[in-house]
């Protein structure tokens, strides 16, 4: 059912139909966006192609994110963070109409995202062995601001959970994610600073890239952290359904010490509208049994009209087992992550 892609070369041909379908442990295909092809009308094909890096970081204490993102019609540039003993959550965004000022990578193992304005800057930096994240929002939650300067190292063996798949006749999606990346920096929040390290900080990210329906839904599930001592190794998942044509490659996965353990198909059993009960976690073959019990809910809703998101991302712990690929058993206990449901017109 899975198909596991391993040469390189264009994501989309002369047609602009998919060169290739299928999933790979490594970014393997250019993101050739200007060969897009789902409007008779080419100028105004930009308005729907949707492309966006969001940074997240584990640390012992709290979660911080930052994303930029351009959705064709406009921009959104967001900041949250959590703070994991108090409960304390604060996020801020803005909208940018037509995206102005935003610059995106054209591939995610190297580039600069950046967006700046009177009010914030961001910056993300990548290159093979090293990401780098700088956020400046000084008016961030009533003045108190918030700054950060991140590294994320990227391992040379470190792999990734890329998928390419077709979203209807004419539209697609093209992702990147990565677990599990060794943290070093700062994160300035008023009064409050924190040095992170990297025997105790993770950092992921997912990178997107494509054309989805108008109206669209999906399920996510992600956690990057370290097995209890004294095994020490790092640990994460990444979990996704909902959304385009899944029979020849799903986003689900373990990542055990920078390797990818796939799995095929996951069921997220969970309660809609009651976020707060337990949600389970099963694969179609055997191999997943998680529960996640959350402990914070963070809801996000963006109304403009033609635009609009709701998400209820659930911040909690893990704990179950999954068999790995070698068919050994391997037990999580008080994984934190999140799983979340998003509606969305965009």
């Amino acid at each position: 059912m899975q198909n596991e892609l391993t040469q390189t070369g264009p994501l989309l041909d002369a047609q602009g139909h998919l060169a290739q379908v299928g999933w790979s442990r490594r970014p393997l295909l250019d993101c050739n966006l200007e060969n897009a092809s789902f409007y008779k009308l080419r100028p105004f094909q930009r308005f729907r192609i949707k492309r966006w890096d969001y940074y997240a970081v584990f640390t012992p204490n709290r979660f911080f994110s930052a994303t930029i993102a351009d959705l064709g019609y406009a921009g959104n540039i967001f900041v949250y963070t959590l703070d994991f003993t108090t409960g304390e959550l604060h996020e801020e965004g803005l909208v940018i109409p037509l995206g102005s000022g935003i610059n995106l990578e054209r591939n995610p193992e190297a580039g600069e995202a950046s967006f700046k304005n009177e009010k914030v800057s961001l910056q993300f930096q990548a290159d093979p062995q090293e990401r780098c994240i700088k956020v400046n929002w000084p008016g961030f939650h009533n003045g108190r601001g918030i700054q950060a300067e991140i590294r994320l190292q990227v391992p040379t063996d470190q792999e990734s959970m890329n998928i390419i798949i077709p979203i209807g006749e004419k539209r697609f999606y093209d992702n990147t994610k990565i677990n599990c990346l060794p943290a070093e920096g700062f994160i300035q929040y008023g009064d409050l600073r924190e040095d992170l390290r990297p025997d105790t900080c993770l950092g992921s990210l997912d990178w997107g890239r494509g054309v989805w329906e108008y109206q669209s839904f999906w399920n996510w599930a992600s956690a990057s952290g370290f097995q209890p001592t004294p095994d020490g190794r790092t640990i994460g998942l990444n979990l996704g359904c909902g959304f385009g044509d899944l029979s020849k490659a799903t986003e689900n996965c373990i990542i055990l010490d920078g390797r990818i353990h796939k799995l095929e198909a996951v069921r997220f059993d969970y309660r809609s509208g009651d976020y707060m009960q337990p949600w389970h976690f099963t694969d179609d073959g055997g191999r997943l049994d998680l529960t996640f019990t959350p402990f914070k809910d963070r809801t996000a809703r963006t109304n403009l009209g033609i635009i609009f998101s709701e998400v209820h991302q659930m911040f909690g712990r893990y704990n179950g087992r999954v068999i790995l690929d070698d068919g050994k058993s391997l037990e999580i206990h008080d994984l934190i992550g999140f799983a979340e449901e998003h509606h969305a017109r965009w």
